[in-house]
């Protein structure tokens, strides 16, 4: 088990890396929220930050955790696949603490440690209207839509293609670092 590392801390919101721990309360919040989370994929989260195949970024808000974000190292799939960007994935913060900053301050410490990688780095966001503040802050700060249109369940959708407005219809957005 890696050493925590924080990445930032002002006294009110701390960002630092996952504890295994973190797994259970990630997963339980979602299903509080009446959303079908599963265990393993926080898991999997904590594993590929273990093995360097991910960042985790844990949000705290006054001592208590509050949201999490990820990085992906070297992805695979979607309009960026090969060019050795990496992938802001999976950005929450607890619903009972939105409007507090906590959300631009995951994403500072995320694009920080991105940018010791590359000078993009791209993320995709979902379209139903669950994901609107997402979409506005991600505009906010400085992220383009990257104009490979529409992509349902891993794949490029085409045009007049069937797909559900679900969390897997997104759009892939990116962002210069530097």
């Amino acid at each position: 088990m890696r050493e925590m590392k924080v990445f930032y801390d002002d006294g009110l919101i701390k960002i630092r890396s996952m504890l295994q721990e973190d797994a259970k309360t990630i997963f339980d919040t979602q299903l509080s929220y009446g959303w079908h989370p599963s265990m393993d994929t926080y898991e999997t989260y904590y594993s590929e930050q273990e093995n360097q195949k991910r960042l985790v970024f844990i949000a705290e808000y006054e001592g208590e955790m509050v949201g999490y974000c990820t990085l992906i190292l070297n992805p695979t799939g979607g309009p960026w696949d090969g060019f050795g960007y990496p992938e802001i994935n999976d950005l929450l913060v607890f619903f009972h603490v939105h409007k507090k900053g906590i959300g631009n301050k995951l994403l500072d410490a995320v694009e920080k440690e991105a940018s010791k990688i590359s000078d993009t780095v791209y993320l995709a966001v979902g379209v139903h209207s669950g994901y609107g503040p997402a979409q506005r802050m991600y505009v906010k700060r400085g992220y383009n839509f990257d104009g490979s249109g529409v992509w349902y369940q891993g794949k490029q959708l085409g045009q007049y293609e069937p797909c559900v407005n679900d969390d897997d219809l997104i759009l892939f957005m990116s962002k210069k670092l530097r």
